[in-house]
């Protein structure tokens, strides 16, 4: 800067009065608004994630999967197991790590549960050894599924549908489906 520029730049801030030694605050525009909620949205489903990575009981590959929760009638079990619930929605889990798998199977479950489905298939891949990648996850599936109490039943899926390396999971009915079912039902009675 030569002394010319100089003078001129001493006469243009000779009324500027200088901040003070606070702390200042940048303020930035958001880039995305959309990535902002999204990034919200997982950050509240991490927290609120409540599948364990502790101890694991591997299942012997040669175990078919199936579970049954306290109340639900064995016919449940057989027609879920028959194929006669077709899966409304499907997950793939096939070549993830462990908590990538945790993650997906979480926030499918919820979102399944937010837009009341009821019937899901899971895919996990079928190891041909016990400590296998495929089995560990298939193990860990068995071990999430139970944990969640909107979980009905859950049993291995059909060849068509990946039979020992997937299974079909069954959601019990939202409060408003089950109030609409009453609605319908009441109407039929009168």
């Amino acid at each position: 800067m030569s002394n010319e520029e100089k003078g001129f730049f001493e006469q243009a801030m000779a009324d500027v009065i200088p901040l003070s030694d606070r702390q200042q605050t940048l303020y930035l525009k958001p880039q995305n608004p959309i990535d902002k909620s999204a990034r919200r949205e997982a950050r509240v489903l991490q927290l609120d994630n409540f599948l364990s990575t502790d101890f694991l009981d591997i299942i012997p590959c040669d175990i078919t999967l199936e579970y049954k929760g306290e109340g639900i009638q064995q016919g449940v079990l057989d027609k879920l197991r028959n194929g006669h619930y077709p899966p409304q929605a499907s997950l793939n889990l096939l070549r993830q790590r462990v908590e990538t798998c945790r993650q997906m199977l979480f926030r499918f479950i919820v979102q399944a549960q937010q837009e009341n489905l009821r019937s899901l298939l899971i895919v996990h891949g079928r190891g041909r050894e016990d400590k296998s990648h495929p089995n560990i996850i298939r193990s860990y599936v068995a071990k999430w599924l139970g944990q969640f109490e909107q979980v009905q039943a859950f049993c291995r899926a059909l060849p068509r549908d990946g039979g020992e390396g997937a299974c079909y999971v069954t959601l019990r009915k939202s409060a408003e489906a089950k109030a609409d079912n009453f609605e319908r039902h009441a109407k039929r009675s009168r």
